[in-house]
């Protein structure tokens, strides 16, 4: 699922399919009562043609099933019906690759399409799917259709289309070496109210001192010409003409000019439709207004290349242009003003392979609006398809599925076409699907062939007497009755189906009940009844055997490994118990010392009994109660090693039980990464506070191995003249330590104590009139005659 962009090469998917598949499995649901059937429920069914393959109870319609589900229940392959679809290339020119220049070509020579066409034989429910490729060729051949609108207010546009000949030829010729032009007029309908019918206004529907032309709908004026000086004379030549409301009768046009094929000339090339117009656009309905009610019958109307049923024939809808427009394969251009822009915007969107331009007030720049159309338009590719069988529809995938944007001229486009059926349609007669690409005449052809019925259908013996005296015919491993006929082997009346006598024989020990009441009793024979899981159905004589009543295991039936066989279980191989949850393989049992149970068990469904108590877990290797494998040779790796230990006087006798490898250094033990068997590394202390290491394993042959280093790892004695130099060291500058706090404690106070005395002495104040032995030095002696004169 490709998607497109600017390269030479693109993919694309498009599907082309049918209605949709139920849920579950749709091969036991469709309740098939012959091969035919079966195969035509979906891509995956197959049906089995063994004639004993059925179980007792089992209905004819069991032998249809996922062909994967047949095989597990017995049928051999050989024996299942699955046909499957083909495909076949009729005819595959190769595209055309032919550069500007080139040896000039007939547009029916250039092939732009490939596979032209392809036969499909498609099986229900099972996708064909083939490669189409498109490129677009160089060079390729042009006609293009102008039309304009000659109301009175495109005046000054009509001067500036009078050249337009030979300016457009002149740039077209920069894409072609083959274009065409011709030019086409429409104003409206020529009755009220659309415009005026007053004789006057007929003559000269302008105001004032206007000189107009009469009213029309659509004139073609130049028919499709390579001569662009003689499209400028005739356009010259045109006069404007007027309406009286606003929307225009551009629809009425547009289709003459699809359908008058050979009025305009067109040819089998690219086909460009310019519709220039400053105004609205009258469609379906609109006619009302004027008493017009016939709908409009797309059929060529032109008479003296003039429009002569306008008056009998309303507007056409949007829906009925885009189809005569997508069957003449016509790419239409909408050259309007900047006003009516997101009028033509929504119609653009509406119409597949068609694009919007902005025309200026005066149409000065319709050539270059043109060509950039043009480039828009041949840089899209869309494939579109006729109609399908019914039934069918169309899905697509990837952008629109159908749809590859952003493409140069000679780039290849390749899409890849999906084409599923469902069932059988048309009873299984040939069908014709058309794809063809937006714009072009080129178009693939795929006839598609139904598989309605098995190959074995072929070989089907009529009136066969396996089928009760020929009440059927025998195809494919099982009898279709004729109309009338029931049963397995068509043997009763489907009139005589309920009756007393034949309910005896499906009541099990004459039993009140009637086929286990699982089944239908059926010309004295139980049929068993369908269960909603297609996987669970009922078997037996009475119906009173079925194959999901079995025990279950981790909430599986049989546990998963088995097959449940009338309530019994039946184990797939390595697999036994009721619900076949006891596995047979001693893989699991298996310990890390490639014995089974580690020696110390019995392995049980693939699960340890261990023997010894002691130990526990999935493989008898955990004892929480037992010393450590390091600690448990300790005493016999010393003695062995080094002659010392517990043990040293019953070493041979207690310490023999393993291969004693000696090391020089640590590095030369074996490393658990080194051995293809677990290594336990070792680290004791012996009485003299010495370390030695060793590793203890059990080797691939079983045997225990200890690897140790011959070296003990002892700590050295004390160095006496340091410890007793760094004590005395220490008691010094512990008495110096204290002498400098003593004496920093003493500044403190002595500190403290001047600055309290310093204190006080300044608080200190002597009082000089109490001192009685105080005696002023001055004597005063006032004059009692003295009275201040």
């Amino acid at each position: 699922q490709g998607m497109c962009s600017n390269a030479a090469f693109f993919t694309m998917p498009l599907l082309l399919c049918l209605c949709f598949y139920p849920e579950g499995n749709e091969c036991t649901i469709t309740f098939a009562k012959h091969c035919g059937e079966c195969i035509q429920a979906g891509a995956k069914c197959g049906w089995c043609k063994d004639p004993v393959f059925l179980k007792q109870g089992e209905t004819v319609s069991t032998r249809c099933d996922e062909v994967q589900s047949l095989m597990k229940r017995g049928c051999d392959i050989s024996m299942i019906e699955s046909p499957h679809g083909e495909q076949e290339i009729l005819l595959n020119k190769t595209v055309t690759n032919r550069k500007k220049g080139a040896e000039k070509l007939k547009p029916e020579e250039i092939t732009q399409i490939q596979p032209q066409r392809v036969s499909l034989t498609l099986r229900s429910g099972e996708p064909q799917s083939f490669d189409l490729k498109f490129k677009r060729a160089e060079d390729y051949p042009i006609d293009l259709y102008y039309l304009m609108d000659l109301s009175f207010s495109m005046k000054d546009d009509l001067e500036n289309v009078k050249n337009l000949g030979t300016s457009l030829m002149l740039e077209m010729s920069k894409i072609t070496s083959d274009f065409r032009i011709g030019f086409g007029s429409f104003v409206e309908k020529t009755v009220m109210p659309y415009i005026s019918t007053t004789p006057a206004k007929l003559l000269n529907p302008c105001t004032g001192d206007q000189n107009c032309t009469s009213p029309f709908s659509y004139k073609n004026v130049l028919k499709l010409t390579s001569d662009g000086s003689k499209f400028n004379t005739l356009v010259g030549q045109q006069h404007i003409s007027g309406n009286l409301d606003s929307p225009e009768g551009g629809f009425d046009a547009i289709m003459q000019v699809a359908v008058c094929g050979e009025h305009i000339g067109w040819r089998n090339v690219t086909r460009l439709l310019v519709f220039s117009t400053d105004a609205g656009f009258h469609f379906a309905g609109d006619g009302k207004l004027g008493g017009i009610v016939l709908p409009n019958d797309g059929k060529c109307h032109l008479e003296n290349n003039i429009y002569t049923m306008s008056h009998y024939y309303d507007y056409p809808s949007i829906a009925h242009l885009v189809q005569k427009l997508s069957d003449n394969n016509i790419q239409t251009i909408f050259a309007v003003t900047e006003e009516f822009q997101p009028v033509y915007q929504e119609l653009k969107n509406l119409i597949p392979k068609s694009a919007v331009g902005t025309l200026s007030a005066n149409s000065s720049n319709v050539i270059n609006l043109i060509i950039d159309a043009y480039n828009s338009l041949s840089s899209e590719v869309i494939l579109e398809n006729s109609k399908l069988p019914d039934g069918n529809g169309l899905i697509s995938e990837g952008e629109n599925g159908r749809r590859c944007s952003n493409i140069s001229i000679g780039d290849e486009v390749m899409f890849t076409i999906s084409v599923t059926s469902k069932g059988c349609p048309k009873q299984g007669k040939s069908e014709t699907v058309k794809i063809k690409p937006l714009g072009f005449t080129e178009e693939v052809e795929i006839i598609l062939n139904f598989i309605c019925d098995c190959e074995c259908h072929s070989e089907g013996e009529e009136s066969s007497d396996i089928c009760h005296f020929g009440n059927g015919t025998y195809e494919c491993g099982a009898c279709k009755c004729n109309e009338g006929r029931v049963g397995r082997l068509c043997e009763c009346s489907s009139n005589d189906v309920a009756t007393e006598d034949m309910d005896r024989t499906c009541r099990k020990d004459n039993s009140t009940d009637i086929c286990s009441n699982n089944g239908d009793c059926v010309c004295g024979t139980c049929e068993c009844k369908k269960r909603e899981n297609p996987d669970e159905r009922y078997s037996g004589q009475y119906c009173d055997c079925d194959n999901f009543n079995c025990d279950r295991s981790g909430n599986q039936l049989c546990g998963g490994h088995g097959r449940c066989d009338c309530k019994v279980c039946d184990c797939d191989p390595m697999w036994s118990g009721n619900a076949c949850d006891c596995s047979l393989d001693n893989s699991t049992c298996m310990a890390s010392n490639k014995q089974i149970c580690n020696g110390r068990g019995v392995c049980e469904c693939g699960t340890c009994s261990c023997t010894n108590p002691k130990f526990q877990g999935p493989t008898c290797e955990t004892c929480p109660t037992c010393p450590g494998v390091c600690a448990e040779h300790k005493d016999c790796v010393q003695c062995r090693a080094f002659g010392t230990g517990e043990k040293k006087d019953t070493c041979e006798k207690d310490c023999n039980d393993f291969n004693l490898i000696k090391v020089k250094t640590r590095d030369k033990l074996p490393q658990p990464n080194d051995a293809s068997y677990p290594v336990m590394h070792c680290k004791e202390r012996d009485a003299n506070d010495c370390w030695f290491y060793y590793t203890f394993a059990i080797n691939n042959n079983t045997e225990k191995e200890v690897h140790v280093v011959d070296a003990l790892d002892c700590p050295a004695g004390p160095d006496i003249v340091p410890i007793i130099a760094g004590v005395v060291v220490g008691i010094v500058l512990i008495g110096l330590a204290l002498l400098l706090i003593w004496k920093l404690l003493m500044i403190i106070q002595d500190r403290r104590e001047f600055a309290k005395f310093e204190k006080e002495k300044q608080n200190a104040k002597w009082d000089t009139s109490q001192n009685p032995i105080y005696k002023s030095a001055v004597t005063t002696v006032v004059n009692p005659k003295y009275e201040g004169k």
